[in-house]
């Protein structure tokens, strides 16, 4: 009977990785604690070595919060000029200041 074969997801291999960079634990120790052949390890750690510069070479992707961020200070920048056009057509038209701060 045949076995499927696993994936593991690169987060998966990520943290495998670190966990062998500490050298805390022996490789043994790590394949049988994530069930897995040290060659993998030690060829996941080489790979996360190898391509480590890619993280710091790349600009960081956007998150939402940093789009949403963007949108709001937008918004406040219009609705600011857009009170201070109300402020000086009220002066001009003869209405209290004091009632705008």
């Amino acid at each position: 009977m045949k076995t499927k074969r696993r994936k593991f997801s690169s987060a998966f291999k990520a943290e495998v990785a670190i966990e062998a960079l500490k050298e805390r634990e022996s490789l043994a120790e790590l394949a049988t604690r994530y069930k897995l052949h040290p060659n993998m390890i030690t060829t996941w750690k080489r790979d996360f070595i190898e391509r480590s510069n890619v993280v710091f070479e790349t600009e960081r992707p956007k998150s939402d919060f940093d789009e949403e961020r963007e949108r709001l200070y937008a918004k406040i920048g219009r609705l600011e000029m857009a009170l201070d056009w109300l402020k000086k057509t009220s002066v001009k038209a003869g209405l209290s200041v004091k009632e705008w701060a």
